[in-house]
């Protein structure tokens, strides 16, 4: 909270803004301006909504403080950048945004409000970074609505690959490096986000359809006819990265595509041991890079959804019940701040750990609970909380050790 302070004019909005972060990291069934402001001690909701609506802060230079602090210690030579959008579904006509469009929250057309994250991926972490909303042509050719969800003037419609090419140069102009950006295939079919990110001398790689075309030396082809013409020794068996149940494997296989522009480009594609469902990826490169490189970026796409599972779960980003753009990007934020403490914790422990076979690494889900133990929370019996906490590690780690050897016996 030290590092946004100075965004506040006053006092008074500071420190409730430390304090609806605390409710952000409760364990509050329901976290909006009302359950906090009661968890909090405040007699009415109305200092919380204030807060969000009317109090003199800026939630654009907060989101630059949290991008900063999640770089200093989440970053690394391997770091990645991956854009993905969100759902909330919403009921009501009003609340900025919303309309009836395809959310992958409920898998299906519903009403709801869509906005697309920066995803920061190391290492050591991942965590939001930046955030935009999604606001539809239905909304950007009514001027009154606009005005009246706080809209500024003259909002323009963009598309999801715009605001993602938006967060992008906003990130890299901030003095910021990064070798790839990785995303879906609403992103990865868009030739201008590719060709930007070819200007800023930036690696991707990007999924597409197997309806693609895709430019070889022998010609121009569908990415799914391509993939037909593969002879089995093209592919490998690599891992796309560690996941809840051990290393995530598939057989994959890259082609050459030729392009008359600087870099070098290919075809990456997926197969699934088990079903052999395909996927497909193009790349970009300012130099040639092995295999495993464009594999371990691709695998670094499921680090988004780890990080809005973690964000909504832990830190009550869809939970907010705001109707106007200040608001919403206000209670974001500090959601993205709140998930950013989590996870540069979770590092700093991990970083710091002796290496105990019989503790599984701490989790964003433990150190919430234990900062609410022990921070939060009046010390009623701190030993009994501290043991509870390794009871439920040893178990994570012997259920962890148990999945890794079975997986082991089925791979070999």
């Amino acid at each position: 909270m030290g590092r946004i302070a100075g965004r506040f004019a006053r006092v008074e909005p500071r420190l409730r803004a430390g304090r609806l972060v605390l409710g952000l990291l409760s364990d509050l069934p329901r976290k909006n301006c009302w359950t906090i402001a009661e968890w909090a001690g405040e007699k009415t909701p109305h200092g919380m909504q204030h807060l969000l609506c009317r109090a003199s802060w800026d939630a654009d230079a907060v989101r630059n403080d949290v991008r900063e602090y999640v770089v200093e210690h989440l970053h690394d030579e391997a770091a990645v950048l991956v854009v993905d959008e969100t759902g909330d579904v919403k009921k009501g006509t009003r609340t900025v945004g919303v309309q009836r469009q395809y959310t992958g929250t409920a898998g299906r057309v519903e009403n709801s409000q869509v906005a697309v994250y920066l995803v920061h991926a190391g290492e050591r972490g991942h965590a939001a970074v930046d955030r935009e909303l999604y606001v539809p042509r239905s909304w950007t050719s009514d001027p009154d609505r606009c005005r009246a969800a706080g809209l500024g003037e003259g909002t323009d419609f963009a598309t999801k690959p715009e605001l993602a090419r938006t967060m992008i140069e906003r990130f890299l102009d901030a003095g910021h490096r990064i070798g790839w950006v990785t995303g879906d295939e609403v992103y990865g079919g868009n030739p201008k986000l590719r060709a930007a990110l070819e200007k800023r001398g930036l690696g991707y790689v990007l999924a597409v359809a197997c309806s693609a075309d895709v430019t070889t030396g022998a010609g121009k082809f569908r990415a799914d006819a391509l993939a037909r013409k593969l002879p089995q020794r093209a592919w490998q068996k690599l891992s796309a990265g560690r996941g809840a149940k051990g290393h995530r494997y598939y057989d994959w296989a890259v082609i050459d595509l030729t392009d008359p522009a600087p870099g070098h480009r290919q075809l990456l594609i997926r197969r699934n041991r088990t079903t052999g469902e395909l996927a497909y990826y193009r790349c970009h490169s300012t130099v040639r890079v092995p295999l495993r490189t464009l594999v371990r970026t691709a695998g670094s796409r499921w680090r988004v959804e780890e990080t809005f599972q973690t964000e909504k779960g832990l830190a009550g980003l869809d939970e907010h019940q705001v109707r106007r753009y200040p608001s919403w990007s206000r209670w974001v934020t500090l959601a993205m701040l709140a998930h950013a403490f989590l996870a540069v914790v979770r590092a700093d422990g991990r970083r710091r750990c002796t290496g105990s076979d019989d503790l599984a690494p701490l989790t964003c889900n433990e150190i919430q609970h234990l900062f609410l133990a022990v921070t939060v929370r009046p010390l009623t019996d701190l030993s009994h909380r501290l043991g509870w906490s390794d009871w439920r590690r040893r178990h994570q780690a012997l259920a962890q050790a148990s999945h890794y050897r079975r997986q082991a016996a089925i791979q070999a």
